[in-house]
């Protein structure tokens, strides 16, 4: 452990009074919900919640994408996103001229990787749903994309992510831990999934995490791996496989880079890095610092990569990037156990099966 997490990890435990007093809030708004003092709103289609009850990657993102991908040939799918760190505020639909700026960075990439799906952002969205179906009344599927812990509507189906290396069971309260939510929330969810599981995760170390975890009957736990696809020019999309011979310039705005730093330690010489924060916006200052961070490279074969959601920040600078080699990095969900045959099939009989739940 070096230096700088000890000390943050020190500082944080000093938050402690801090923890208590959110997980006491947390606890009685949860309670008033359970006993119904506080009502959540149901809706009359198919709903999925993509959440958990952490702060930081669990890999949201790349579960939605999977379930546009599984749904868009046999259903009309929306997404709706809070809209994190955009410009605007209240409820927007992504139309042509939409920007980052406008929807978010994880909206847009959605946006721009589904042109057909329906994407919207609402910080409230008991409020934005119905303006959504005025906006889209074909829509048959409604993704929530990170609303687990919103319980102002009620989803039908709750699919809740939790890290493999930072397992929600382990966890504390905020500032002190990363937990947004009671762990005991988790028995809301009718589907749990352990994320960024090794690929080489065994079947006995698979029963210890269930056992862990403690699902209720009715609760189905699935296990995935990151796996990561060709890397494609940000603004021509020509495709580029990595070879062990670059020399990568990472650069990085992401909750949980550490998946990718070690994806890469196994698939190029070496590489660099310019770390940001999560969700940064980039400034044309920050391009010129990766542009001449790029050209002080040594190697004769070099590119600079990033992940999909900080390329939606990007694009901006289109006319820039044109000349640059700057590759995207796709990310998705890989089911172990071959488990992703159940979990296809239990997300498509719950959606033909939707039933309105009026008690």
């Amino acid at each position: 452990m070096n230096f700088n997490s000890f000390f943050l990890k020190s500082f944080r435990v000093l938050l402690l009074p801090f923890a208590l007093l959110y997980g006491l809030a947390v606890t009685i708004r949860n309670f008033l919900y359970n006993k119904k003092y506080l009502r959540s709103a149901e809706f009359g289609l198919p709903v999925i919640c993509i959440g958990n009850v952490t702060v930081g990657g669990t890999g949201k993102s790349p579960m939605v994408e999977y379930l546009v991908q599984l749904l868009q040939r046999q259903f009309k799918v929306a997404t709706l996103s809070r809209g994190y760190k955009r410009k605007t505020k209240g409820y927007a639909l992504a139309g042509d001229k939409t920007t980052a700026l406008d929807i978010g960075d994880e909206p847009m990439q959605f946006h721009l990787k589904f042109p057909e799906l329906t994407v919207a952002v609402g910080e409230e969205r008991i409020v934005a749903i119905p303006q959504l179906l005025h906006d889209k009344p074909e829509t048959q599927v409604i993704l929530l994309d990170d609303a687990f812990q919103h319980r102002s509507v009620k989803a039908g189906l709750n699919i809740l992510l939790t890290d493999y290396n930072n397992l929600f069971t382990r966890d504390w309260f905020l500032p002190t831990g990363d937990l947004r939510d009671q762990r005991l929330s988790y028995k809301r969810a009718q589907v749990i999934i352990v994320t960024k599981c090794p690929a080489t995760l065994t079947e006995e170390e698979k029963q210890k995490l269930i056992k862990e975890i403690k699902p209720l009957p009715e609760q189905t736990v699935y296990f995935t791996t990151i796996e990561y696809g060709t890397p494609y020019h940000i603004t021509n999309r020509t495709a580029h496989s990595l070879v062990h011979e670059e020399e990568v310039l990472l650069v990085c705005g992401i909750a949980n880079p550490r998946p990718l730093k070690q994806y890469l330690n196994e698939q190029v010489a070496s590489y660099s890095q310019l770390d940001y924060s999560d969700h940064h916006i980039f400034s044309i200052d920050d391009l010129k610092e990766i542009r001449k961070k790029f050209e002080i490279l040594s190697g004769s074969k070099k590119l600079i990569l990033t992940t999909e959601k900080d390329a939606v920040r990007l694009l901006k600078f289109r006319q820039e990037l044109d000349r640059l080699p700057l590759y995207v990095l796709p990310v998705r969900h890989g089911f172990l156990f071959n488990g992703a045959e159940q979990f296809n099939g239990q997300i498509i009989h719950f959606i033909e099966n939707y039933q309105l739940h009026t008690a």
